[in-house]
């Protein structure tokens, strides 16, 4: 839009509002004082002025368990009430086990595994942990091992019948890029962690009342669907997150609270009059954009008058409430704010239309973004076709251990690993190639890539980690995504036909990549997702 229609735009949007201060010339919407029988609440009350909110964002768990598949790096130490613990833990999951000799073992090596699991998300979601080899024993490593399993209960609190809370099991991630002294008895399972249950909103009267209780549940089931809060008693209400608020539970609680506990038309046009009036002219947009997405549908009339706004946090949270609301007349303007390189609103714009457009709507904007010059927007896009299941993006599981993912859309060429939520590579700009001069070894030498020039396909070697000796060589060719295959495959067991791979873990191949990128052996750039967010500190 250009300055002269901007300026008509901003003449036609001031004298709207000009209208409506007209049609409601209070300066808050009017206290009617409709008494609700035998309760003394007043038409003017919120859901949020009658209650406590009692939701966590996260819960500390932890657990003790054994990690496996060490190469003589594990030991034998282990405390005796934690190895009480093991031995009841481990014989209820296989009761052929020979439990002594597994704990005893130089190739396995207990850990205590933390996390802070979320609240806000269904029951199964994943999440980080942390493990860590336990102080005084011989361990000297945990890499390349695995997490046979871990029942993560309340931190201090490891007995058989404690409360179980979330489990854990998976391949070990050690983080040894962009550190210099990295500890090898300390690493995570990445999105190895899944909730067990889905945690309830309670809603705490402070003046308990069982008709108050009622109402508020009622007048939530209304607006939500039925079965979405129950009353369990005069001063306490459940809520389950509505399906529509899924991976979103605060802006579901700020919702609840903005909610008026009863309605009439006259006295809603005045509350959506005044909201809009104040979503245009005060700092705080966001509490007026909840409070208009509270009221409902019937507030977008109004509230489109703002999408002609000279400014672009009013066009921002008015576009937003109004997609959210189901009116698609917001969506050209937060389309207009994700191509725009310079809003402030961008990322805002994108997670938006990716949360409440239309499906080919939300596709369309995240395939423009994959050209974007930014990476951060590119990953932005990439993320909004993931969770929109689009044809654009091609993924396999590779060893049980991480995602393969293909982007074919896009002008980058860019092989993203993440190091949080879920071990993953993806290559952007697919196919990738690697160039036909190449030799590149690993940061600890045991893994050699080596392809002279003129021959058609790629040796990879892998050596014993202390001995000079050779454990396998595969070939492979010059396409980055058969190269992680032979890297990373399992080796093939005894009578097996077919391909097999080396074994290599998903901390080794990715640190292969980043040399491989850094050495011009591939010709892309390389991006590193962040590390997990845990920080719990337990002495032991």
């Amino acid at each position: 839009m250009n300055k002269r229609r901007r300026k008509f735009a901003y003449i036609i949007t001031t004298l709207v509002i000009g209208l409506l201060n007209i049609g409601c010339a209070e300066k808050q919407p009017p206290n009617v004082q409709i008494i609700i029988p035998e309760t003394n609440i007043n038409q003017d009350t919120t859901i949020g002025s009658l209650v406590e909110v009692f939701s966590p964002t996260v819960i500390p768990v932890e657990g003790y368990s054994v990690v496996g598949g060490l190469d003589g790096t594990g030991s034998a130490e282990c405390p005796l009430q934690v190895r009480n613990y093991l031995q009841r833990y481990l014989l209820s999951k296989q009761q052929d086990l020979d439990i002594e000799k597994f704990i005893t073992s130089k190739n396995t090596a207990v850990v205590i595994v933390q996390g802070l699991m979320p609240t806000g998300g269904e029951k199964k979601q994943r999440f980080d942990v942390k493990i860590t080899a336990l102080s005084g024993t011989q361990t000297t490593s945990i890499k390349g091992g695995w997490l046979y399993g871990v029942n993560l209960k309340s931190p201090g609190t490891f007995t058989i019948t404690t409360r179980i809370l979330a489990d854990a099991a998976g391949p070990v991630f050690i983080n040894e890029l962009g550190q210099e002294n990295v500890n090898p008895k300390t690493g995570y399972i990445l999105g190895g962690a899944r909730m067990l249950e889905e945690y309830k909103i309670t809603l705490a009267l402070r003046k308990p009342n069982f008709k108050i209780s009622n109402a508020i549940r009622n007048r939530i089931n209304e607006l939500f669907g039925t079965e979405i809060a129950n009353a369990v008693s005069e001063s306490q209400i459940e809520l389950k997150v509505p399906q529509k608020y899924k991976g979103q539970k605060q802006k579901f609680i700020e919702i609840v609270k903005a909610t008026y506990l009863t309605e009439s038309p006259k006295q809603t046009q005045q509350r959506i009059s005044w909201f809009v009036r104040k979503m245009a002219t005060e700092p705080d947009k966001k509490k007026s954009e909840t409070a208009l997405e509270a009221i409902g549908k019937k507030s977008t009339e109004k509230l489109s008058a703002l999408l002609n706004s000279s400014n672009e946090q009013v066009r921002f949270h008015t576009a937003r409430c109004m997609l959210n609301l189901g009116d698609d007349r917001g969506l050209d303007a937060l389309r207009e704010m994700t191509a725009d390189k310079n809003s402030v609103h961008r990322m805002g714009a994108i997670e938006a239309v990716g949360a409440a457009a239309k499906k080919n709507d939300a596709v369309a904007m995240a395939r423009n973004l994959l050209n974007d010059d930014n990476f951060n927007i590119v990953l932005a896009g990439y993320e909004q076709l993931r969770k929109l299941d689009d044809i654009a993006i091609e993924e396999e599981v590779i060893a049980r251990s991480f995602s393969l993912e293909q982007v074919v859309a896009g002008k980058h060429k860019t092989i993203f690993a993440a190091r949080s939520q879920r071990p993953k590579i993806v290559l952007f700009g697919t196919p990738l190639y690697c160039r036909d001069d190449v030799f590149v070894q690993s940061p600890g030498g045991n893994i050699t890539i080596n392809a002279p020039q003129g021959q058609n396909y790629i040796s990879i070697i892998r050596r014993h980690p202390t001995k000079p000796t050779v454990i396998a060589q595969v070939k492979s060719s010059f396409e980055i995504s058969d190269l992680i295959r032979k890297l990373c495959e399992e080796p093939l067991k005894e009578k097996q036909s077919g391909s097999g791979g080396l074994g290599v873990t998903y901390d080794d191949v990715i640190a292969i990549l980043k040399q491989m990128c850094e050495k011009g052996a591939v010709q892309a750039e390389f991006e590193l997702g962040p590390l997990p967010k845990i920080d719990l500190i337990v002495k032991r």
